[in-house]
């Protein structure tokens, strides 16, 4: 079989500014044959997106080739001239982004977006590209596919956007296609349906593919051979069976060990209660939002509905759900980021005010937002210590050999250095960033830290990290935790209870084992059903399943009449589920499902 792109002893070197070399990718080989799936994993920082950005004959600023060779078509790409370079990019081979929100320009249609390139490089006019493009949305499995391309990105999903990045990759008909973590930030079920849509095109246009992640589930269900990298060598390289069913390097095994188990009850840990008092650290009651607006005191778009869940102190709530189902609304509501349009927020029992323009100075103190992007949720200006620094004057009126004591002190909390403090965050990795981010809402000293998936754009191992922190800082801080995640397995692992939100609506709570033991709510099925496993063939085996059959592939629906998952639900009731609201079935004194079927339908 032809060899599509060969990599050659690949030597990459960052310049310093003193002019000396570092390396960064250290004479590394591997060859992509057509219509194969070549997945480069490995930690970050270990070179996948600088090598896969060299099948394009680039790489990013400060970086340069020093040595070996990229051939495609058996033509080094490297020392290409740039006109031919550009010529090659989007017609041989064509890049995929992690980030389809911000690869499309929102002021265009998505027609106009797909067919660009193709037209632009002369290989189909206009209405042969627009024919191409609208075969692509079928060939992915995208709605109305004859209309979809006069619609803008904001009027799709996140998982129909990411499906549309590939059909613009695909629309010129490249050789090669370099995929870049294009499912890490997905919720599980947009995952699997992009999974799937990505490994049939591939098939059906007989495409070559590099797939950069750090994900080994995700790559044991498309790629047909895996690269293993650390620090920009080649550990182990073989065919996906060979790598996830006998892996031969220590690093491999090592990074098989963080991939967490699928979600199961028993994978929590036991809660001593040492710091618990008689009331919850945080309680919402009754609590409903939205934005827009109001007309009668409700805002135009509802996001949260009659909403009740208590956080004890030093206990960890998980709230899971896909994309649209009200999670990231709800820390906005208790943080007073989005005033509530109706219920409470309660802190050690007293009512806050709705909007945090209204709280007092101590309330704020007391409940701290962890934000999911520590890119940009940290200062880029400013120094480590000056991000640590404000807070501590802020609320504890810290200064001088005080402050930069605690600001030590808050550094071997979260485990880095101390000299770190003088760093600014671009001289940080993504794990030690997000611990500076941590360690930003512990300056406050805080009782609640709301937690939005704080580990989701991380790797597997620098996440599984963060989460032992977060446990170890639970343990001796006493500090109680909203997690906020669509990670199913990581919430299963780390909190105490679990709520299950779905359309703005609390679908299922209750502790751990309970919700991730029978009986189920359809959604809670569906979420624990579609983790992926590390097991070759899983991603065929679950398409097969009921749940996935009946709730991949649908977007979350805000609706008052009836229960919001009735058109995803495989066992829905039709004259009821789609016109009444769901009563709360109560199975244990804290664990309840809201659902038409009765106790009995579910216990037997």
């Amino acid at each position: 079989m032809a060899h599509i792109l060969e990599v050659d002893q690949l030597k990459i070197d960052a310049r310093k500014d003193d002019g000396s070399l570092t390396p960064i990718v250290k004479g590394v080989s591997f060859n992509v044959k057509r219509g194969e799936v070549v997945a480069l994993i490995g930690e970050s920082g270990s070179g996948k997106t600088t090598i896969a950005l060299s099948a394009l004959g680039y790489t990013k600023p400060g970086l340069e080739f020093t040595s070996g060779e990229v051939r495609l078509h058996g033509q080094n790409v490297i020392s290409m001239p740039s006109e031919q370079k550009r010529l090659m990019r989007g017609q041989k081979v064509a890049y995929l982004a992690q980030s389809a929100a911000a690869t499309f320009n929102p002021a265009l249609t998505i027609g106009e977006q797909v067919t660009e390139s193709p037209v632009l490089h002369g290989q189909l006019n206009q209405e042969e590209a627009n024919q191409r493009a609208i075969e692509l949305y079928r060939a992915l499995e995208l709605p109305d596919p004859e209309i979809l391309g006069k619609r803008f990105p904001h009027q799709v999903s996140g998982g129909q956007l990411q499906r549309l990045m590939a059909a613009m990759a695909l629309c010129g008909k490249p050789d090669l296609l370099v995929l870049d973590e294009p499912t890490t930030a997905l919720d599980v079920t947009t995952q699997i349906e992009v999974l799937k849509a990505f490994k049939s095109v591939i098939k059906q246009e007989g495409t070559s593919a590099i797939y950069v992640t750090h994900d080994l589930s995700v790559v044991a269900q498309i790629a047909d051979d895996i690269v293993v990298l650390y620090a920009g060598e080649v550990q182990e390289h073989g065919s996906a069976e060979q790598v996830v069913n006998k892996p031969g390097h220590d690093y491999t095994r090592r990074l098989m060990n963080a991939v967490r188990p699928p979600p199961a009850a028993g994978q929590g840990e036991e809660m001593t209660g040492e710091h618990e008092r008689e009331v919850p650290a945080l309680e919402v009651i009754k609590l409903s939002a939205g934005y827009g607006k109001k007309i009668n005191g409700v805002p135009a778009t509802r996001v949260l509905k009659d909403v009740n869940i208590a956080i004890e102190r030093g206990h960890t709530v998980g709230v899971i759900g896909e994309s649209g189902c009200g999670k990231s609304t709800l820390a906005r509501v208790m943080s007073g980021l989005l005033p509530s349009s109706h219920g409470e927020v309660l802190l050690d029992g007293e009512s806050l005010k709705p909007d945090l323009k209204n709280r007092k100075r101590s309330e704020l103190q007391k409940v701290q937002f962890v934000f999911q992007m520590a890119d940009t949720a940290l200062n880029p200006r400013q120094r480590i210590d000056q991000i640590l620094g404000r807070p501590l004057e802020f609320y504890i009126g810290l200064k001088g050999g005080g402050k930069r004591k605690r600001i030590a002190e808050l550094l071997e909390m979260v485990e880095l250095p101390q000299d770190f403090a003088g760093r600014y965050p671009d001289e940080l990795s993504g794990g030690q960033k997000q611990r500076i981010n941590l360690a930003r809402a512990l300056a406050a000293a805080p009782e609640v830290l709301l937690c939005d998936e704080v580990i989701s754009a991380l790797d597997s191992i620098v996440g599984a990290n963060v989460i032992e922190l977060l446990k170890r800082l639970r343990k001796k801080t006493g500090v109680s935790f909203v997690f906020i995640s669509h990670d199913l397995s990581t919430v299963a692992s780390f909190a105490d209870e679990i709520v299950v939100l779905y359309a703005g609506r609390v679908v299922e709570q209750g502790q751990v084992d309970q919700v991730l033991s029978p009986p189920y709510h359809p959604y809670t099925r569906l979420l624990i059903a579609s983790v992926p496993e590390l097991q070759l063939g899983w991603l065929e085996e679950t398409m097969e399943t009921q749940e996935a059959q009946a709730g991949i592939d649908r977007v979350v629906q805000i609706t008052d009449i009836g229960c919001p998952f009735y058109d995803r639900c495989p066992i829905s009731i039709e004259g009821t589920c789609d016109k009444e609201i769901p009563p709360i079935r109560h199975f244990d004194e804290s664990h309840q499902i809201e659902c038409h079927h009765n106790e009995n339908y579910f216990l037997n």
